[in-house]
């Protein structure tokens, strides 16, 4: 009798520990689900922008023919935004020398009075600045989502298992060197 009773409670046990393990699990990989779609959406957000670069950059390029040290940044800049993860070092930089460019493209327009007045131009700086606020909140989001991962993923018990289970931490957005500089 009494080595059923400890039988049961080790089955018992095992049987907790079960259920806690895949708990556990089942909620990092939706936590990690989160965070690839923040991710995405990121991604969508830079994508729509880059097209919308191409655009504008074809439609200023006639009229400011002299200008191409600026076209040649964002052709650059644009290249080496690569397939590499959006959190990426590389890619962040990449990013932030696109913005640096596009900020100079856009404070050369301000000299060139036929461009302003350039339905397509003018269009498309609106749909650019909308773009820009899409990437910021695609980014805010993205931050908070992959912070409530990492905090869930550090967390005890769950840390053994994310550690188990190779659940990475996710890289979060940080300030790039361009983005603390006033663009001149």
């Amino acid at each position: 009798m009494k080595q059923n009773k400890v039988i049961l409670s080790i089955v018992a046990i095992f049987f907790g520990l079960l259920v806690l393990g895949m708990t556990t699990y089942n909620g990092l990989v939706g936590e990690q689900t989160k965070v690839e779609q923040a991710q995405a959406d990121v991604s969508t957000a830079l994508q729509r922008r880059s097209d919308l670069i191409g655009n504008l950059v074809e439609s200023v390029k006639g009229q400011m023919n002299h200008e191409t040290e600026v076209f040649t940044k964002i052709a650059d800049a644009r290249a080496k935004i690569g397939s590499s993860s959006v959190t990426s070092e590389e890619n962040q930089k990449a990013q932030g020398e696109l913005s640096s460019a596009l900020s100079r493209l856009i404070s050369l327009t301000e000299n060139y009075p036929e461009l302003k007045s350039n339905q397509n131009v003018e269009q498309l700086m609106v749909e650019l600045s909308g773009s820009e606020n899409r990437i910021f909140v695609a980014r805010k989001d993205y931050n908070k989502v992959a912070a409530e991962y990492n905090q869930k993923r550090r967390s005890f018990p769950t840390v053994l298992f994310a550690n188990m289970m190779n659940f990475k931490e996710a890289e979060t957005f940080k300030e790039t060197e361009e983005a603390k500089t006033v663009p001149k």
